[in-house]
């Protein structure tokens, strides 16, 4: 029996390992000595212990167990580090292939631009897979009438774009991206006579298409106040963009064009609509009767596709026997294409990408990371025992299309339902209301689940618990690329939100250390344990950069004189945290300049994203506070991208995130003056050095970076 070539293989990280657990047991005996050095002193005689007040002492000791218990379960993450290989030449026929649902969410037309919402829906028509097996679902939570304008455009301006990519081979399928100066597509083509022809007229519909596009919406702007609808309160549509003049359906292969379907559900202020975990839902139901297709790739509405043979590579682990039928979803890393030389704002997110990961990526596999990702629908339906309609209308609602979608998506086959009947219209409608889901399991055991706002952190964790795998591919070339944040308020108000569902979930019965600890290995119950409760950062980092501080400036010291044995534990602590840190960045090609700005972020994220989020998140338990999301503005004034393209933090930001920020470099830059001065005229260096130098460097760059997993400072 002939044994097929593997579609993927997996490449452990050795070196890797071993530096990570050599890292990790070294840091973990010197974090048994901080404690038994802050332990011993309760137990001092009176005298001694007059020297500190002990409040202050059990508040520093409290911050540093409580960074060294999350240092701990973050350690789970470099334990088996793999990457990963895909062989998408190995693939079957395409006639063989599975057909994919691709999803994109949008909600605001001014904060997220209908032109950079098209050219995301552009590149995913133009991936490459077989077009009669790629559909389109555009989910509109704004109802705007610039967006399904914008849509027939984009339909329009395809029937060209898609030919022309397939002729050519064009690589970079967006096209703002491939029309950009900045664009270095590599064209099999060159600047033949007929490729340099095709690519001008090409480009001026794509002109025309801009134009187009934002006339109708100058024209809207004008008209939207007359209108009754608005983002929070409009009626359900769903609309299949299709060709209504009279020209016959192309039949060249080549000209065949994916499905594209343009979704608005209703919404209603009496009605909670679960943010975008609600809107995917909806397009779950909606895709399910009219294409069923038993893969799904979500995308954000910025995240355009970058490589346009992700569906391929993705396949190569979907279709992949020995993995699949435990494998939910296969993520890659999200990637940014306005990122500064600097990364100011630590705006691609390296830590998490590059680092974490591919270290989870070993054990059970990554997080659901929002956008990006192949979903097999089988998984978000569970595992399905019950065949009675009754029962299946209970979890599922009451459509009887719907329940049918469901038991062909058992059945493995999928269907294309084009027909624009008004029943189909109606049923697609219905699936789309506002009550389709009362006293239904959306949401609470089907779907994308709504218990939190980080919907994909809680989808992921339910899936993991049930005991499905996940898998993260991450190609030399950017899958995806999208738009980063280039302003500081942006970054933290987008920190606060993530924060505060992060914090939702572990002040939940679904806190990973009690639901997940019975349902999940035990390392990776670490891993999303970590995630958890990486908001309570604030707490020992507010202790620790205003304590060490104050007592600096009154003459109390806390830490171990230079001349004790136990002042090598702290250095040790703080060098090893450092040069893991540095080990990290040069490891993946970063500069020192981005260790400084990683340490300077995650300061300003402690001290005010996961101190708000947190915040939210306990309000929330309690009732004082209603969940509310707010999407990321994606539209940057000149100025603003001037200051960041020059490697310059922008300060325009809201009073209340930046006085944390602002009372802390104040507190620091004086304690650390007031310090230096009081080692030279009291000679005190020996009592005082320690604390001068944790100053000096909050001072600096914005304290440790926890990320390297460090209880000092």
């Amino acid at each position: 029996m002939e044994i097929s070539p593997p579609l993927h293989l997996c490449h452990v990280s050795k070196t890797s390992i071993f530096i990570n657990r050599l890292h990790g047991l070294l840091h973990s005996i010197a974090i048994a000595f901080l404690i038994y050095y802050r332990a011993f002193f309760l137990f001092q005689e009176p005298q001694t212990k007059a020297t500190v007040p002990m409040l202050l002492w059990l508040l520093v000791f409290v911050a540093e167990l409580l960074l060294s218990f999350i240092w701990l379960i973050g350690q789970a993450y470099g334990w088996h580090p793999v990457s990963r290989t895909v062989f998408p030449e190995r693939l079957p026929e395409d006639d063989k292939l599975p057909a994919i649902d691709v999803f994109i969410c949008t909600v605001d037309p001014d904060k997220e631009p209908t032109l950079e919402v098209m050219n995301t829906v552009l590149s995913a028509m133009a991936l490459d897979y077989p077009a009669e097996k790629l559909n389109l679902y555009l989910s509109d939570d704004g109802g705007a009438a610039v967006t399904l304008h914008g849509m027939k455009e984009a339909w329009r301006f395809a029937k060209s774009w898609l030919p022309f990519c397939k002729k050519y081979g064009i690589k970079t399928r967006c096209p703002k991206a491939y029309f950009s100066a900045t664009s270095k597509d590599d064209d099999s083509f060159g600047s033949s006579n007929e490729f340099m022809a095709d690519r001008q007229i090409i480009q001026e519909k794509y002109e025309d298409f801009k134009e187009r596009v934002m006339r109708f919406r100058e024209d809207f702007v004008l008209e939207e106040t007359k209108s009754d609808i608005t983002g929070r309160d409009h009626p359900a549509l769903v609309e299949v963009i299709q060709d209504n003049s009279n020209e016959e359906a192309p039949k060249d292969e080549a000209n065949k064009m994916p499905l594209l379907v343009y979704v608005s559900r209703e919404k209603r202020p009496s009605h909670p609509h679960h943010f975008k975990a609600g809107a995917l839902n909806v397009l779950l139901r909606v895709s399910g009767i009219i294409t069923n297709s038993p893969y799904i790739l979500v995308l954000d509405c910025d995240m355009y596709c970058n490589d346009p043979t992700s569906a391929r590579q993705a396949m190569c682990f979907h279709l992949d026997p020995a993995i699949s039928p435990s494998l939910a979803f296969i993520q890659f890393p999200q990637k940014f294409h306005n990122i500064n030389k600097n990364d100011i704002y630590d705006g691609q997110l390296r830590k998490i990408f590059v680092i974490r990961w591919p270290g989870i990526d070993g054990l059970q596999g990554p997080v659901l990371s929002g956008t990006g990702f192949y979903m097999k629908r089988e998984a978000l339906y569970g595992n399905l025992s019950e065949k009675d309609v009754m029962r299946l209308k209970q979890s599922f609602g009451h459509s009887n299309e719907f329940i049918m979608s469901i038991h062909k998506i058992y059945q493995y086959s999928s269907i294309k339902n084009t027909e624009s009947s008004s029943k189909l219209q109606q049923e697609a409608q219905f699936l789309s209301s506002c009550t389709y889901e009362k006293n239904t399991l959306w949401g609470e055991q089907m779907g994308f689940l709504y218990h939190s706002v980080v919907e994909d952190y809680f989808t992921g964790f339910i899936l993991h618990c049930k005991g499905k795998t996940s898998v993260f591919c991450n190609p030399s070339k950017p899958a995806f690329l999208g738009s980063s944040t280039t302003n500081l308020n942006d970054l933290l108000v987008q920190g606060t939100r993530w924060n505060s569902g992060l914090f939702e979930v572990t002040l939940s019965k679904f806190c990973p250390f009690i639901y997940g600890l019975s349902r999940m290995p035990l390392l990776q119950t670490m891993c999303y344990g970590y995630l958890a409760l990486q908001p309570l950062y604030f707490l020992p980092l507010w202790c620790l950069a205003t304590l060490p501080q104050l007592c600096l400036l009154n003459g109390i010291p806390i830490y171990p004189q230079v001349s004790s044995s136990w002042f090598m534990v702290f250095s040790f602590i703080f060098l090893a945290s450092l040069l893991k840190h540095l080990e990290e960045i040069l490891s993946t090609g970063a500069s020192i300049q981005t260790l400084l700005n990683e340490q300077r972020v995650w300061m300003m994220k402690s001290v005010t994203a996961y101190t708000f989020g947190s915040l939210d998140a306990i309000m929330k338990c309690f009732g004082m506070r209603e969940a509310s999301f707010l999407p990321t503005n994606k539209v940057a004034d000149d100025e603003q991208v001037a200051l960041y393209q020059m490697g310059k933090l922008n300060f325009q930001a809201s009073t209340m995130i930046l006085t944390p920020i602002i009372t802390l470099i104040i507190l620091n830059m004086v304690s650390f003056i007031g310090g230096v001065a009081r080692m030279f005229i009291a000679g005190s260096w020996n009592e005082t050095f320690g604390q001068i130098t944790v100053s000096y460097f909050q001072s600096l760059s914005g304290a440790f970076s926890g990320d390297a997993g460090h209880p000092l400072v």
